[in-house]
C-alpha cells in the first residue's frame, strides 16, 4: 500500500447502551478510494464522523494525514472535505453564495468559476437552494467539499436517494477525483456502487468489519458458486431445496429462496424435478455471478438491504 493517510485502530463508540462501533480497524492509502459497505445502522456514519472530528471515540486510535481529528481539528479541517449524509442549506441562499461562504473558511481556496463549471452549476449560480433538484443539490455539496482543494474527501452515502442517471454523474465525478489522486473514504449500502468505485472495501455489520479487501478478492471468497434466486407458487417448508444437487447453502428472504450452487445445470435440473414431484410451480428464476451481496449473505445470513 502507498503511504497511509487514514488509520483506524480498534475504534469503539457507544451512544448510551447502544454500541455503534465495536473495534473497527482499517487503513486507507494515499490516492485510494476506500469504501465502508454495510446496511443502515452498521456504524459507517459514526466511523466517518469520528474521522472528521465530529465525534469523540470512546477508545481506539484514529488519524487522518497524521493528525488526531480531535486534538488537531483546526489544522485537519484545512486538509479535508466532506459531503455529509444529509446536506441542508438555507432556502434563500444562492448557489454561488454558498460556494463563496464555504471558501471563506479555508486558507487555500479553489476558483469559484471553475467549481461552478466543473459541477454543471454555472447556469444555476443565481438560483436559490430550494430551487435545485436533488442531483443539483448533491453536485453543490461536492463543489463545497472541494473549495479548499482537500487532500482527503469523506463522502457519506453520496448517491443515496438519487435517480440512476444522477448517480452515474456522481460516479464520473468520483472517478475524476481518483485520477487527481484524491484520497476518498465513502460509505454506501449500494452493492454496485462499492464494486464500481472502490479500490478496497470493508464490509461492516453491527459495528464491526466482517470482511476487507478489493472487490475482486472479496467476491473470490464466493468463487466456485453461483447465486440462484427462486420464487415459487407455494413455500417450501421441509428444507428439501437445501438438499438439491450442488447447493452449498440456502437462505429465504420474504418468499424468495437464494441458493448458491457449485454446478448450476445440476441444481436447475434437480429443482425442476423436485417441483414436479411436489406439484409446485416456478414463478421466477434469476441466475447471477457472485457479488459482494453474496459475501454478505454468506457471512450474516441476511441481505445487505433488508
Amino acid at each position: 500500500m502507498s503511504e497511509v493517510i487514514i488509520e483506524v485502530s480498534n475504534l469503539v463508540k457507544s451512544y448510551g447502551s447502544v454500541q455503534a462501533v465495536r473495534g473497527v480497524s482499517f487503513e486507507v492509502g494515499e490516492g485510494e478510494v476506500f469504501g465502508l459497505l454495510g446496511p443502515n445502522g452498521a456504524g459507517k456514519t459514526t466511523t466517518v464522523e469520528t474521522l472528521e472530528g465530529l465525534r469523540r471515540p470512546d477508545s481506539g486510535k484514529v488519524s487522518v494525514c497524521g493528525l488526531d481529528p480531535e486534538r488537531d481539528s483546526l489544522k485537519l479541517k484545512q486538509l479535508v472535505g466532506a459531503v455529509l449524509q444529509l446536506t441542508s442549506l438555507p432556502d434563500k441562499l444562492r448557489v454561488e453564495e454558498a460556494i463563496h461562504l464555504f471558501s471563506g473558511f479555508y486558507e487555500q481556496r479553489a476558483d469559484t468559476e471553475a467549481l461552478l463549471k466543473r459541477f454543471q452549476l454555472t447556469e444555476k449560480r443565481r438560483a436559490f437552494y430550494h430551487q435545485l433538484s436533488g442531483g443539483q443539490k448533491q453536485r453543490l455539496a461536492l463543489a463545497m467539499a472541494l473549495v479548499n482543494n482537500p487532500q482527503v474527501l469523506f463522502l457519506d452515502e453520496p448517491t443515496s436517494g438519487l435517480d440512476p442517471q444522477v448517480r452515474r454523474e456522481i460516479y464520473t465525478i468520483i472517478d475524476e477525483l481518483r485520477q487527481e489522486k484524491k484520497t476518498i473514504l465513502l460509505t454506501t449500502h449500494y452493492i454496485e456502487e462499492a464494486e464500481r468505485l472502490c479500490d478496497r472495501v470493508a464490509i461492516v455489520d453491527h459495528g464491526q468489519v466482517i470482511a476487507l479487501g478489493t472487490p475482486r478478492e472479496l467476491k473470490s471468497s464466493a468463487a466456485g458458486t453461483t447465486r440462484i434466486e427462486v420464487r415459487l407458487a407455494r413455500p417450501e417448508t421441509d428444507g428439501a431445496l437445501r438438499q438439491l444437487d450442488a447447493v452449498t447453502d440456502l437462505h429465504e428472504f420474504d418468499g424468495t429462496y437464494v441458493l448458491h450452487s457449485s454446478e448450476v445445470p445440476q441444481t436447475i435440473v434437480a429443482l425442476v424435478k423436485h417441483l414436479e414431484a411436489k406439484g409446485n410451480e416456478l414463478q421466477g428464476l434469476e441466475i447471477a455471478t457472485p457479488s459482494l451481496e453474496d459475501v454478505f449473505i454468506e457471512l450474516t445470513g441476511r441481505r445487505l438491504r433488508e
